[in-house]
This record gives structure tokens, sequence and C-alpha cells, in this order.
């Protein structure tokens, strides 16, 4: 079978598919044939070896696939062969073939495609996460968030749309902001405009309920400057490290050394709480299955509906990957294992 695989750091153009012995499924395993495969900013920070949680290099990457049971082990009784199935490969998803525990195993609807399945995990699972799930968030809230055209940032408007958030605030690079503004957001310039400011304008010089960060750096404390009292930050990630294809270490540190300390003394007077977030690293799978399986729900109900920027076959990883350097997606870019499925 072939797989792709970061031989090194490096660009793009670095990254190299191979052929390897097709995989051996244990007796409390699972084999899935991969159909779709998420790709997430995550895996370009890896490739640049900025991601704390990396493997080693050589390693394959992908962190969610959807796809077709081939094989069930011998101890195995909760799935079958044939199953259409989400996938959580934690890594090595990015592969025609993936080996999995059934406890990271999730079967999907008839009425929802292999591009949806594989659009979920990662994206919507965070979104939920944060939101839902630590944030407790209900309807007539108002909530801020940053890459508003990117996967998790489309996840998070369409759950906050689903229960009736009263506010949402997005932002975004200029080119975005029809697109932004047609999934319910209010736009913000991220270049140009003051969120800070717009949140407060809009919730009466309150702030916002919740705000979710993956920029990291001197965003976070601004960020929480945009809550209100009592208001929840999510920080889930640190793009503004990545500058370009390749390996920034000035813009890395830059980020690291403005990114806030906070004292929680100093912040008992205003009631806020900041939650570092990580699906890739959350230990109980419980957690994330019954995330999965909720979003499946919403999903059926019209409440959720993947926004799939661009499918590329997986021998393109290295343009695809390109394409979201260049900040050019609007929601999930997906490879595809098998064409036309």
């Amino acid at each position: 079978m072939k797989k792709v695989v970061y031989v090194k750091r490096g660009v793009p153009d670095s990254i190299e598919i191979i052929d390897v012995e097709n995989p051996d499924c244990g007796s409390e395993e699972v084999k899935v044939r991969v159909h779709k495969a998420g790709m997430n900013f995550a895996d370009l920070m890896m490739r640049q070896g900025l991601y704390g949680n990396a493997p080693n290099f050589p390693f394959t990457p992908g962190f969610e696939t959807s796809g077709k049971v081939m094989e069930v082990g011998s101890r195995v009784d909760s799935i079958e062969v044939g199953d259409r199935v989400i996938a959580m490969t934690g890594n090595g998803g990015f592969a025609e073939e993936v080996v999995v525990s059934p406890n990271r195993i999730v079967k999907i609807p008839d009425s929802m495609s292999f591009d949806a399945a594989a659009s979920i995990p990662v994206t919507y699972g965070t979104a939920y996460h944060m939101l839902i799930y630590l944030g407790n968030l209900t309807e007539n809230e108002s909530v801020l968030i940053h890459h508003a055209a990117g996967g998790v940032g489309t996840a998070a408007a369409q759950i906050c749309a689903s229960i009736g958030v009263s506010t949402i605030v997005g932002t975004a690079s200029s080119g975005k902001r029809e697109f932004v503004e047609s999934l319910g957001m209010k736009f913000v310039d991220r270049e140009k405009d003051d969120f800070v400011k717009v949140c407060k304008d809009l919730t009466d010089g309150f702030g916002v309920h919740q705000a979710i960060d993956p920029v990291g750096g001197k965003n976070v404390e601004k960020s929480y400057r945009a809550l209100r009292n009592g208001g929840k930050l999510h920080v889930f990630g640190a793009s503004s490290a990545v500058k370009g294809e390749r390996r920034s270490l000035f813009s890395a540190i830059k980020m690291w050394m403005s990114t806030p300390r906070f004292n929680p003394i100093k912040m008992m007077s205003s009631n806020k709480s900041i939650f570092g977030v990580h699906m890739g690293t959350l230990k109980d799978e419980k957690i994330l299955k019954n995330h999965l399986s909720n979003l499946s729900k919403m999903y059926e109900s019209g409440g959720i509906n993947p926004i799939i920027d661009s499918i590329w076959d997986y021998r393109e990883i290295a343009e695809a990957q390109k394409h979201m350097h260049n900040r050019k997606n609007k929601g999930k870019i997906l490879l595809d294992f098998v064409p036309n499925s």
C-alpha cells in the first residue's frame, strides 16, 4: 500500500509517498480502508518541526480518516467488516490502510458522506469540546472566533448558530469577508480592525462570553481582554508561529515570547477562565467518542454541515499544504485515497 511520509523537517515538496507492506490487524484491532483524510494546520506545523507532540522523523501524519472496515480482530465484537466509519488515528492517517483500536472507531450514518465524516473529528470535535463541553455554551450568548474561515472556525460558527448564539464575531483576512458573513458572523478584518473594540461595542461594553484562539502570541492577551466578567477563553493553536512554507525560528520564538503568562490570583477578580485545548492529547477516548456521537446527531438533524474547501488526491499533498500555508482555504481540506467515493 501507499502512504504519506514526512522524511525530515522541511518544505511541502520534501514530503514523500512510499510503498510499504499492508499493516497486520491484531486480535483487538480494526483495519480500515481509508477513503478520505482530513488535513489540519497541525500537520503543517509537524512538517516544520514546530509541533511539540509530533513523532520523530520519519513518520506518517494524519489525525482523522473516514472509510470502510476491511478486517476485524477476533476479540472485537462492536465493529463488522463493511461498516462505514470514522477512524481517529492520532497520527498515521495519511495512508491507504490504517489499523486502530475499536475505541477510536465511530460508525457513521448512511446519510453521511465520507467527505463529511473526515471533516468532523478534529474541527467539529475541537469546537464542540471548547464551546459545549468546557464552555457550556447556551443560546443568547456571544462568541469570538479567530480564523473564522478555517476548519474549526466554520465548525464553531455552525455549532453556535445551531443553538441560537446571539452574537458571533469572526476574524479573518479581508478577502474572506463575504464568506465569513455568510455564516452569520460579524466580520472583523484581522489586519485592520480592533476586534476587542468590536466585541465590546456589540455587547454594550461587557465583552463576549467565550473566545476561541488558534493564533497564540500577543493575540491571546487581546482575546482575554475581549471577554466579559466570567468569560471563557479557549486557546487551541499557535498559527502565528508559521509564516510560510519554510520554518521560521524567529516567528516561533516571537510567538512563544509574546504569549502572556496569566496569574490565577489576579484573574480571580474577573472570574475569567482559560482553557488549553489539544484533542490529539486528550486521554479519555470516551469523551471524544461522545462528542462525535452528538455531532453525528446534529448532522442528521441539519444543525451542522461541514464546509469543504477542496479535495486533493493524496499524491498532491504538497500542493494542498501550500494552499493552506497561503491561507487560501475556506473550510476543510481533504485528501482523497479512493477517488469518487
